[in-house]
């Protein structure tokens, strides 16, 4: 399943802020800061490794497949994934 993320790189702490409803071009979003800085995929890296701990699930299943380089993400996992811990 693809899961929609709206990143905010440089944070204090990584943390998940919750779900926005019809965000344009991508409908709903997750909002998540993480504390790597956007540079070298350093933020990429760190969604995957945050992602897949909140969910519980290895971060091999987690692959970024869209938007590396921006602030609008699509993060590809297991299609059977639960979300409630992010809050769905």
């Amino acid at each position: 399943m693809k899961l929609a993320l709206k990143v905010t790189p440089g944070a204090k702490k990584n943390e998940i802020l919750g779900w926005e409803d019809d965000y344009p071009q991508v409908g709903r979003v997750l909002k998540v800061k993480i504390a790597a800085p956007p540079v070298e995929g350093k933020a990429n890296k760190e969604i995957v490794l945050f992602l897949a701990k909140a969910l519980g699930i290895p971060k091999a299943d987690v692959e970024v497949v869209h938007g590396t380089s921006g602030r609008i993400k699509l993060v590809e996992i297991p299609d059977q994934t639960d979300l409630a811990p992010l809050g769905a």
